[in-house]
């Protein structure tokens, strides 16, 4: 069976792109639990945390518009 990841993106069927997705917000969720812990350090930097706060939550707007690419592809 192909792996859908090492497949060049021209080359997926639809079926291989909805997993390739998958895959993709999975390490999205725990890129997430990563940004959690150093959250959680409290490394005492207001600036550091401006910057963790944004890539959190830019984090978050790419997993919800990759779950809204996976739904349309779905369709």
């Amino acid at each position: 069976m192909r792996n859908a990841i090492l497949q060049l993106p021209e080359a997926r069927t639809v079926h291989e792109r909805r997993k390739v997705l998958r895959a993709a917000m999975r390490q999205l969720e725990r890129a997430d639990l990563y940004l959690a812990a150093v959250a959680y350090m409290d490394i005492g930097d207001r600036e550091a945390q401006r910057a963790l706060n944004k890539v959190r939550g830019d984090l978050a707007n790419l997993g919800r518009y990759l779950g809204e690419r996976r739904n349309l592809d779905s369709d």
